[in-house]
């Protein structure tokens, strides 16, 4: 039979983050400074996205981008570059943006085509306009301890910001981060070890057991690993904070599309027995957006108060 306790916790249900609201909240603060700084120094930020090429998801994410910053009031630098664009092409291009006063971050949407070396094309970006954090100084200087890089990159930063706007405490915390890329993996782990978790990082190599153990002692999980549902709800501490980064298309007749968007954790189980869970589409998504254009920000008033 039952206990009532194990009843209560079959009927509860985690506490919904929501990453739309959060952002929301955070692109009216941003407006607000944005027109702080117009009034004082009779200038806005600006923003630099380059794109090379006309893939249909780069298309999609530079144009929410442009659109965000619309919304806040930050201007707009679009450089559209053709597919065949040569990588010194790219690299002059990214001088430009680096020399022009009014432009204050630039992001190159990846991926670049093949033709084209990523890390040649990023390290040129100038370090007070890496608004993507990810520059080899910035992320060197967010692994060493009492070192603050001039920008953090977008996901991870969307990420600890989620836990802190949600009132959950990271500081000596077990926190396990799921997956090891550059982009999330690797630096989401650097940010909760300033912010004084005790971290564990589970990847591919890990033995699934061992991922399953491990998991499961976390007060803070963060799934950054790209595989649709892998996490279950019986690998999650009861109580813990859930933060799904994973953003994975699976077959679904039902839809117009074909296909529905799901996290690298199984929501319906998990949301049985975490605490606090970020939902896929509308949980990480919209803060990754909501730190580029905050780093954006931070890179103006930094330019602007030292002229």
């Amino acid at each position: 039979m039952e206990t009532s306790s194990e009843v209560h916790q079959e009927n509860k249900k985690a506490s919904i983050i929501d990453g739309k609201a959060i952002a929301q909240t955070i692109h009216s603060e941003i407006s607000t400074e944005v027109k702080l700084l117009s009034e004082k120094y009779g200038k806005v930020p600006g923003l630099a996205v380059v794109i090379v090429g006309s893939r249909k998801d780069s298309q999609t994410y530079v144009n929410m981008k442009r659109k965000a910053c619309a919304e806040v009031g930050i201007k707009s630098f679009n450089v559209d570059l053709p597919e065949q664009s040569s990588e010194a092409e790219v690299i002059a291009k990214v001088h430009e943006l680096n020399a022009n006063p009014d432009v204050h971050g630039i992001l190159v949407q990846l991926p670049l085509p093949s033709h084209i070396g990523e890390e040649n094309v990023l390290s040129e970006v100038s370090i007070e306009k890496d608004v993507d954090g990810f520059h080899p100084l910035n992320i060197g200087k967010l692994a060493m301890k009492g070192r603050e890089p001039l920008f953090q990159p977008c996901t991870p930063k969307g990420c600890l910001e989620l836990l802190s706007r949600s009132g959950i405490s990271v500081k000596g915390k077990r926190a396990v981060v799921v997956g090891r890329s550059n982009i999330v993996g690797l630096p989401v782990s650097l940010l909760l070890l300033k912010a004084d978790a005790t971290v564990t990082i589970v990847h591919s190599r890990t033995s699934a057991a061992d991922s399953e153990s491990i998991i499961r002692e976390a007060d803070i999980v963060i799934a950054a690993a790209g595989q649709a549902n892998m996490i279950k709800g019986d690998w999650i501490k009861p109580g813990a904070a859930v933060i799904d980064v994973g953003t994975n298309a699976v077959d679904d007749s039902s839809r117009k599309s074909g296909y529905r968007l799901v996290g690298d954790v199984d929501f319906k189980q998990v949301s049985k027995v975490a605490g606090w869970i970020t939902p896929v589409p509308g949980g990480v998504g919209p803060m990754t957006v909501a730190m580029l254009l905050r780093n954006t920000l931070d890179g103006a008033k930094r330019t602007m108060s030292s002229q």
